[in-house]
């Protein structure tokens, strides 16, 4: 708290820490703190995914419903995770050569999901970007974890023999 006053009076403001390290020195938690807040957004986002799951069979805007609902919440539990290993972490691992096309393919399907919803007011295109959501989703979450993703292609190779 002490370099945020040097800093905002002028006292300070030639220091080694850049921006975003300051933010996170200012803005931190306690690891229970941390824990209840993933908890808490995590099945917020779980929620709305039950939620939108179950809005699919409401007749007429249920599809849009679901669209929205189901991206809301999948937004909410990739967020989550931001409460365990900071911002700036997680997009440094959002962005690692092994999850950068999920990642990009993954937020795409997000936005066109919404885009498909609110502005094209397309059902069918809203239903194969949730689908694309889905795997994309599913595909950056087997990059957390090791050998996971070699073995979906093996059991897929196998498969289509």
């Amino acid at each position: 708290m002490d370099k945020l006053k040097k800093v905002l009076s002028g006292q300070d403001g030639n220091d080694d820490l850049n921006v975003l390290q300051a933010a996170g020195e200012a803005t931190t938690l306690g690891w229970g703190t941390r824990v209840k807040a993933f908890i808490a957004c995590f099945a917020v986002g779980v929620l709305c995914s039950v939620l939108g799951t179950c809005l699919l069979w409401v007749p007429r805007s249920g599809l849009i419903l679901f669209a929205v609902f189901y991206t809301l919440g999948n937004i909410a539990s990739l967020l989550s995770t931001v409460f365990l290993m900071g911002p700036l972490k997680q997009v440094k691992r959002m962005c690692d050569k092994t999850r950068a096309l999920a990642t990009a393919i993954m937020i795409t399907c997000l936005v066109l999901t919404l885009c498909a919803a609110f502005w094209w007011k397309n059902k069918g295109l809203a239903l194969l970007f949730c689908i694309l959501q889905f795997l994309a989703f599913t595909w950056y979450g087997l990059s957390y974890i090791p050998f996971a993703r070699d073995a979906v292609i093996k059991v897929f190779s196998v498969c289509l023999k």
